[in-house]
């Protein structure tokens, strides 16, 4: 008999996955930092830092299925000022083209949802 990952997990290591991989490119990739100065915050790489920090916590805290409503609610927060931020601002560029940018914002969001309720 196959052994199978329930879906909530398997969407939990995902989700994780993918925040603790934005966090590690904020604090060691290259480039980051511009994007950051350019959305035109306060304090862009210190916010870029502990965006970086809150990020692979949380992921962590997914992988470790402690706090996982908590931190999936966290996440929420921070796609929805990255929506805001970069995505909004797209739509100059056209409706179509802001959908296309946004595509992974859309799932992320969708994914930490279902934590969110799952919990």
């Amino acid at each position: 008999m196959r052994k199978t990952i329930p879906t909530r997990k398997l969407i939990q290591y995902v989700v994780a996955f993918v925040f603790i991989t934005s966090g590690l490119m904020k604090l060691f990739g290259t480039g980051l930092g511009e994007v950051f100065i350019h959305l035109g915050i306060p304090y862009p790489l210190t916010i870029m830092q502990l965006l970086a920090v809150v990020e692979i916590i949380c992921g962590i805290l997914l992988i470790l299925e402690k706090y996982t409503k908590q931190a999936a609610l966290v996440l929420i927060a921070v796609m929805i000022a990255a929506v805001i931020l970069t995505k909004i601002p797209a739509l100059h560029q056209g409706f179509i083209n802001a959908l296309f940018q946004s595509r992974l914002d859309v799932v992320m969001l969708v994914l930490l949802y279902i934590l969110y309720r799952r919990q």
